[in-house]
């Protein structure tokens, strides 16, 4: 099994990195392979809207988005971290998110996504649900912790003094391996969830 982890801190040893460290010490443990990608410090511009993915079934800006489009459909599951920013995500991050989530095809559905968010002080509930919503607009099961999915520091390394957010995160880890295990258990007795044809309705008619 396998899990995508993206790291969209700018700093690539800074809070956000130590809390994914710790996850993919439980991971190593349950035998999943991790790959995490910094892409805090990358340049990524965000989606404008242009349609051409539809036409190609990848983003136009052939840049790292295109090249996480392949990792992720790959993973069996994909944990999303930032650092907060006035209360919301690094926008390096949201920017690739958008691009990846909209321009892939491929099916998502109980694929298990995770969101880790990391403070100073306040914030993280806000930046919190901002990430899981490219997960619950996917079919995506979102793993959850014994508290939501944060750890707490300023400068790098004070995460460190953070005892239970990194249990959180450990607690996440182990979380998410159950439930990805679980689910390749279930598609093989039952299969993936009968999908329908999509429904578009405009709000305004």
């Amino acid at each position: 099994m396998k899990v995508l982890m993206l790291n969209g801190s700018p700093k690539p040893q800074g809070n956000t990195a130590r809390a994914l460290k710790e996850m993919e010490m439980i991971f190593a443990q349950e035998g999943i392979e991790v790959e995490t990608i910094h892409l805090g410090n990358k340049d990524i511009r965000s989606c404008v809207a242009c349609g051409g993915c539809g036409r190609t079934g990848k983003c136009v800006f052939d840049d790292v988005v295109n090249e996480l489009a392949v990792k992720f459909e790959a993973a069996d599951g994909l944990v999303a971290a930032s650092p907060v920013y006035y209360a919301s995500a690094n926008a390096t991050l949201v920017a690739a998110l958008t691009r990846l989530f909209y321009s892939t095809r491929f099916p998502k559905t109980m694929k298990v996504g995770a969101s880790v968010v990391v403070a100073r002080r306040g914030g993280c509930s806000a930046t919190f649900d901002e990430l899981n919503k490219f997960f619950t607009i996917s079919g995506m099961p979102v793993a959850s912790s014994q508290y939501w999915n944060s750890v707490h520091g300023g400068a790098p390394g004070e995460v460190e003094q953070d005892a239970e957010g990194l249990q959180t995160m450990r607690t996440l880890a182990r979380n998410m391996a159950f439930l990805m295990k679980s689910i390749a258990l279930g598609k093989e007795k039952y299969g993936l969830p009968e999908k329908e044809p999509g429904q578009w309705t405009n709000f305004i008619r």
